[in-house]
C-alpha cells in the first residue's frame, strides 16, 4: 500500500501544486493560453480553482488506496478523461499558436504521466488487497 501512495501522492502533489501556481501567480499563465488582461488572470485562477476541485478523489485515494478503491478508480478515469481530451484538442483542432500548442502538449505529458502512475498504484494496492485477503 506504501507504493501505491507514494504513486498517488506524486500525482496529487504535482496537480495541486500546478493548481496552486494558477491560483497565486496567474499571470505567469494566461499567455501559454491566448489570455492577457484582468479576465486572463481570472479565468486562468478559475482553473487552478478547477484542479483543487478535480483532485478531491485523488485525496482520499491517497488517505488509503484500498479503502477508498472508488476513488483511485475515479482519479484513473478523470486522468484519461484529461489525457484523451487533450491529445483530441490538439489533433482535431488548430493550426494552434506555438504558445498554445506547448501548453496543451505540456497537459498531455502531465496527464500521461499522471495516467501511468496512477495505473501503477492501483496495481499495487490490487496486488496488497490480494495479499492481506489471502491471509
Amino acid at each position: 500500500m506504501i507504493t501505491a501512495r507514494i504513486l498517488i501522492g506524486f500525482v496529487f502533489l504535482a496537480n495541486i501544486q500546478c493548481a496552486g501556481a494558477f491560483l497565486f501567480y496567474p499571470a505567469a499563465y494566461m499567455h501559454g493560453f491566448g489570455l492577457d488582461s484582468v479576465v486572463g488572470e481570472q479565468m486562468v485562477r478559475a482553473m487552478g480553482l478547477l484542479f483543487v476541485m478535480w483532485n478531491v478523489p485523488y485525496a482520499f485515494a491517497l488517505a488509503n488506496p484500498i479503502k477508498y478503491r472508488m476513488s483511485l478508480i475515479e482519479a484513473v478515469i478523470m486522468q484519461a478523461i484529461g489525457l484523451i481530451g487533450e491529445t483530441s484538442i490538439l489533433l482535431v483542432g488548430g493550426p494552434y499558436p506555438s504558445l498554445i500548442e506547448n501548453t496543451i502538449k505540456r497537459f498531455i505529458l502531465f496527464d500521461g504521466i499522471g495516467l501511468v502512475l496512477l495505473l501503477m498504484a492501483v496495481w499495487f494496492a490490487g496486488k496488497k488487497k490480494l495479499s492481506t485477503s489471502a491471509r
